[in-house]
């Protein structure tokens, strides 16, 4: 039976490049060389440390990561990581500063005021556009960095707000941790300028219940007494494998290395997500007022368009249209309403070029 196949614009868990889908279906019952399904193999083996090394191996290759940099594959989500990092990263006396950008970046910061009982760190919220409704990154100049200060954390991308990085904070010395969850392999980064990187793969880089921590061995404190779970010394020590990991989704990583590595690796897959931007940032700036956009323009997102129309009841009548014309996710998030599109690594150009056409459309007959 013929499958319809839809434009997932889900901002996660999200598309997934349809190579990868079809090896892995390909391969879902018999793993080559292994007559077993990569689901039913024990993670103790020899079969799967081959896995998790070539998953290891191919995000090294993609960030360009030294031996200094461990790369753990955890569990719990990037919201788990806003407490872990904390505990393992601050001792008493130490400070952490942070710059907040969108909602995730205020959970971050507000998971690390809550763990300063057990640490007893300073942490310090250096910069928020809350108040602005989060529509911008800061000028370096809007920002006062600590130079005694153990790390600085950013949100590199916000879901919601539609607000990126172009490139990092200005912190001088002073080490950067940044959550990259929904930017992860979307573009070539400076890894010496960080201490910890850490994202949930659900976006750009495999299904959802894989955490990836990219982390400094000489950023990492000697162990401080946490419990074993909580603590980035245990899975080092056990190559993420102190527990059962995600096996099939640690698999599905590996292919989409490779797949990457298809595309250019980063330099290449960074012009092909903002061609694709370009394309729909184009159409909304184009619609004389009909669409608008959230972020300000030298903050927007390459992964995530947020936008709106001028009318709540068209925006409904829009999210419904789309829908039936095979538009999978475009209604906006539930804290902030309106329509987004996320635009992440594997969803193809097609599909920006077919919605840009229904909204061209959708605008000539209700404009």
């Amino acid at each position: 039976m013929a499958v319809t196949q839809l434009y997932n614009f889900n901002a996660g868990p999200a598309v997934l490049p349809r190579p990868v889908l079809e090896q892995a279906q390909a391969e879902l019952l018999d793993l080559p060389g292994v007559g077993l399904s990569v689901m039913e193999i024990s993670h103790r083996s020899a079969d799967f440390e081959a896995i998790i090394g070539k998953a290891r191996d191919g995000i090294r290759q993609l960030y360009n990561l030294g031996d200094d940099f461990e790369v753990l594959f955890l569990q719990g989500g990037a919201s788990l990581q806003f407490e872990m990092a904390p505990l393992n990263l601050l001792h008493e006396g130490d400070k952490a500063q942070y710059l907040v950008t969108g909602s995730w970046g205020q959970k971050a910061f507000a998971a690390a005021q809550s763990v300063q009982r057990w640490n007893g760190a300073e942490i310090d919220l250096a910069f928020s556009d809350e108040d602005a409704g989060f529509t911008r990154v800061p000028d370096s100049n809007e920002y006062e960095i600590d130079s005694a200060a153990r790390y600085v954390h950013f949100t590199s991308n916000e879901t919601i707000h539609g607000v990126q990085w172009q490139s990092e904070p200005q912190t001088g010395k002073v080490l950067l941790v940044a959550d990259v969850s929904s930017d992860m392999l979307s573009r070539e980064i400076d890894v010496s300028k960080y201490g910890m990187i850490y994202g949930g793969a659900q976006k750009n880089l495999g299904p959802s219940g894989v955490t990836v921590v990219l982390i400094r061995r000489d950023f990492l404190y000697p162990k401080n007494g946490l419990p074993k779970m909580l603590d980035y010394h245990t899975h080092v020590s056990k190559e993420s494998l102190y527990n059962t990991p995600n096996t099939f989704g640690i698999y599905i990583i590996s292919l989409v290395c490779d797949w990457l590595k298809d595309q250019g690796s980063l330099n290449g897959i960074a012009k092909i997500n903002a061609a694709k931007a370009k394309l729909l940032y184009d159409a909304i700036d184009a619609s004389g007022g009909f669409y608008y956009g959230h972020a300000q323009k030298e903050s927007r997102s390459v992964m995530n368009v947020p936008f709106r129309l001028k009318d709540g009841e068209l925006e409904k009548r829009f999210i419904a249209e789309a829908a039936a014309a095979d538009f999978v996710g475009i209604k906006g998030h539930r804290d902030v309403g309106g329509l987004r599109a996320s635009i992440y690594n594997a969803l193809p150009l097609e599909a920006v070029e077919a919605l840009v056409d229904f909204m061209t459309e959708f605008m000539r007959r209700c404009g």
